[in-house]
């Protein structure tokens, strides 16, 4: 099979669909990879590595979406790279679809399969692919929310792990899964105050057991986060439903319950954001005000550090690339489950039940749409 790896083009977006060992591992298998000129450089992935591994390099992405096969991206295509898709042709990439209608139509209308990385599930029913970018962004939202406390930045000047004699920042994370631990692991580690509020009492009796009382746990209610809201610094949006947009847990009149320059990091905004006055921000300008709170709503936060999740989610994929490549798309997904429940567009047709849902659209079941 002849695989393509494009540059990604989306704001700020560094990262890389392939490394070169994984297309050492293709070309092992007896696949041919295109990699679009400059594709790793950004993250000390030169070409001539990739070359070395056994990649065809070639300059412009038109000729990747052209003779490809297998397109293997980090990010969503954007409208040009849609236009350039075809009927027979897979992309396996995140694509985020419930919150994004024109993306999806443009999809559909190309009639190609779209498997994507966030609705691939394993045995157990995690999300293999998504977890390493949820570990990145849930460490990175810490980073960036201490940094948007900053005076310089507009924040109130609070350090978030304090220092003796000056308490530190207060942290509600709202959300306990791989997000939420890794945003309360590095948030605990610079020694803030955290709280995580989760709705699954086995998860927060998890949480309890693995940091005890360092870490303060609470059942998530409107009442709870009303309660919290004037009292906390920084509050990280970490909710997620796999597929589905991710349910609004802060309202703009609940703003007002804030202390001005408090600082809100919507993690989820990916999938259309857990606050309602979120929307999409970039690495290039990442924050904005709203009632005098700060919103950090970067919608590829683990693009800032392309480098480590880069390698943190090409050595989740490339199994899976290499099973698409090996027995082709349509034997994969049925031979695989777990791939299957990635498949969101098939043919002109909606896979994944949940995006339908969210953008109301007709639904078919991945297995009836493979034949």
């Amino acid at each position: 099979m002849l695989i393509g790896v494009p540059r990604e083009i989306k704001n700020n977006e560094f990262r890389v669909g392939l490394t070169p060992a994984g297309v050492r591992e293709l070309a092992a298998n007896g696949h041919s990879v295109l990699v679009q000129q400059g594709a790793g450089e950004a993250i000390g992935l030169d070409d001539a590595r990739y070359q070395a591994a056994g990649a065809q390099i070639v300059a412009e992405a038109a000729e990747v979406f052209a003779r490809a096969q297998l397109l293997v991206k980090v990010k969503e295509p954007q409208p040009a790279e849609c236009a350039m898709l075809r009927p027979d042709q897979v992309l396996f990439a995140y694509l985020h679809l419930a919150p994004d209608l024109p993306q999806t139509r443009a999809l559909l209308a190309s009639g190609c399969t779209a498997i994507a990385y966030e609705t691939v599930t394993d045995g157990r029913g995690g999300l293999p692919l998504l977890a390493p970018m949820s570990e990145v962004a849930g460490r990175m939202a810490i980073q960036a929310g201490a940094h948007a406390l900053e005076s310089a930045q507009g924040g109130p000047g609070l350090l978030l792990g304090g220092v003796p004699g000056v308490r530190p920042g207060r942290v509600l994370i709202l959300g306990g899964g791989v997000v939420g631990i890794n945003a309360a692991r590095l948030a605990m580690g610079i020694g803030a105050q955290v709280t995580v509020m989760d709705r699954s009492l086995e998860r927060l009796k998890y949480l309890d057991e693995l940091y005890g009382p360092q870490l303060t746990t609470v059942y998530a209610t409107r009442d709870a986060i009303d309660e919290h809201l004037p009292h906390v610094d920084l509050v990280i949006g970490a909710v997620l439903v796999p597929g589905a947009p991710a349910p609004k847990l802060i309202c703009r009149a609940q703003l007002g319950l804030m202390r001005p320059g408090t600082v809100l990091v919507d993690v989820a905004i990916d999938q259309g954001g857990c606050f309602e006055t979120s929307h999409p921000t970039s690495h290039q300008a990442p924050t904005y005000e709203v009632d005098g709170i700060i919103h950090y709503c970067v919608a590829n936060m683990p693009g800032g550090v392309a480098r480590t999740s880069t390698f943190a989610l090409t050595h989740a994929t490339l199994p899976f690339v290499v099973a698409l490549a090996d027995k082709g798309a349509p034997q994969a997904l049925r031979d695989d489950a777990g791939l299957r429940n990635g498949l969101n567009i098939h043919a002109g047709k909606v896979t994944c039940h949940a995006v339908a849902r969210a953008l109301g659209l007709d639904y078919m079941p991945a297995l009836a749409a493979l034949g």
